[in-house]
């Protein structure tokens, strides 16, 4: 397998491979793998963004470009393309996954794996990539680059795909409603000047990121100020340093501020402290980084650790597992959202997809092209004037990787052929 050698780039173009004899197996399109390419990207963004755990100015990110070869209807042979983007944090502050190493272990383990398994469809992803222990993040970009390509290639949205394999009957919504994430802010003024400037381009959710030192005074103030305006609170599990008592009174003073939820205010593995706080306190807990798979999240609304689920697909190893959670909470009546990790266009457009979904009954993290970055990686994905975003239609993910954005904002990338 190829590795760096100190280069910033080291590509062959996937074009340039032989297609090769086609696969063993009732394929119709006789699908055979032509590689994989890991890019890793840096873009700027419009202003450093900081929680409880820590922050960054630039996103620091791993694309997964899928290749495929395949007939099509007139028997002839094309070669299409889908790309992934793995929501791993630039350092270990949101879990224990971040870029370097997703970017290490796809290198030294999953890549190698993929094509020793020739995977051509995302439902074959997990089962090639199962001696590989957590990187949850990182697999779920190969997921969700392959699944680009099987949509791309049958012509079928994202959004139209995930429908017909959710367990419910309703059709894909056009629209979604966006919401935006509010970084800490250095002070009160601060966070009022960064909340109106949402609100005024018509965002209807603000989400806060809160701290045991930055918390009651901070929502007091946004509820204030837009009495109205649908808000969520995210500590990052940043109250998990506080006795349960302390954390219990200080979290129960965000009460009266009528808040949608209150997410994450433990430590990952507490679902015992967030089973009292969801007895004890008026504001619904949702639970995020707790939430690591389909069998953890049954755990957690069994033992009633929370009312509310973020469902993250990166989170959960994929869009696929993303679907079943969906359905899951659907059949339990729970209230699901769909959310970011500050995500470039191509991770953002299958998040709005996803959304679509009927059980997505609160805002999510879906703010518009431009929110984080001056130059997204993608064709746009605007906020409408009623405060919505809609639904990608077209093929696959639904938008248009700018090739040329891409490669300016590119650190290192390199191409493996399937052989």
């Amino acid at each position: 397998m190829g590795r760096r050698a100190g280069a910033k780039w080291a590509l062959i173009s996937p074009f340039d491979q032989p297609a090769g004899p086609d696969p063993a197996g009732p394929d119709p399109a006789g699908r055979q793998l032509v590689g994989f390419e890991l890019v890793r990207v840096s873009v700027p963004l419009r202003r450093p963004w900081a929680t409880a755990s820590g922050s960054f100015s630039e996103r620091d990110s791993l694309l997964v470009r899928a290749v495929v070869s395949l007939r099509d209807t007139n028997g002839d042979r094309q070669v299409m393309e889908g790309w992934g983007e793995c929501g791993a944090l630039p350092g270990p502050t949101y879990s224990s996954e971040y870029t370097a190493a997703a970017t290490e272990v796809s290198e030294r383990y999953l890549v190698p794996w993929l094509l020793r398994a020739r995977v051509t469809r995302a439902a074959e992803v997990w089962p090639a990539l199962s001696g590989a222990r957590g990187h949850h993040m990182a697999k779920a970009a190969f997921e969700a680059a392959l699944l680009d390509v099987e949509l791309r290639a049958s012509g079928q949205s994202m959004a139209d795909y995930f429908s017909a394999r959710s367990a419910g009957t309703q059709p894909a919504r056009a629209a979604v409603t966006a919401g935006v994430a509010v970084g800490l802010a250095n002070d009160t003024h601060e966070l009022l000047d960064e909340v109106g400037e949402y609100v005024g381009y018509g965002y209807k959710r603000v989400k806060l990121k809160i701290s045991p030192e930055r918390d009651a005074q901070a929502v007091s103030a946004v509820r204030k100020a837009w009495p109205d305006l649908v808000l969520f609170a995210d500590a990052n599990g940043s109250y998990q340093t506080l006795s349960p008592t302390e954390a219990t009174e200080r979290l129960s003073a965000l009460d009266d501020f009528g808040l949608a939820c209150l997410e994450q205010p433990l430590g990952a593995d507490d679902l015992r402290g967030h089973a009292q706080l969801v007895r004890r306190l008026r504001t619904p807990i949702c639970l995020d980084e707790t939430l690591t798979s389909y069998n953890a999240v049954v755990t957690a609304l069994d033992t009633r650790a929370c009312s509310v689920v973020n469902i993250k697909a990166g989170r959960l190893g994929g869009y696929l597992a993303a679907v079943r959670v969906h359905d899951l909470c659907a059949s339990r009546q729970v209230p699901v959202w769909c959310g970011g990790m500050v995500e470039t266009g191509i991770a953002r457009a299958a998040n709005v997809a996803l959304a679509a979904l009927p059980g997505f009954c609160l805002p999510g993290d879906l703010s518009a092209t431009g929110r984080f970055f001056e130059t997204d990686l993608t064709s746009p994905l605007p906020l409408r004037h009623d405060g919505t975003i809609a639904v990608p239609r077209g093929p696959g993910i639904g938008v248009v990787v700018d090739q040329e954005a891409v490669r300016l904002h590119c650190t290192w990338r390199y191409w493996w052929p399937a052989r």
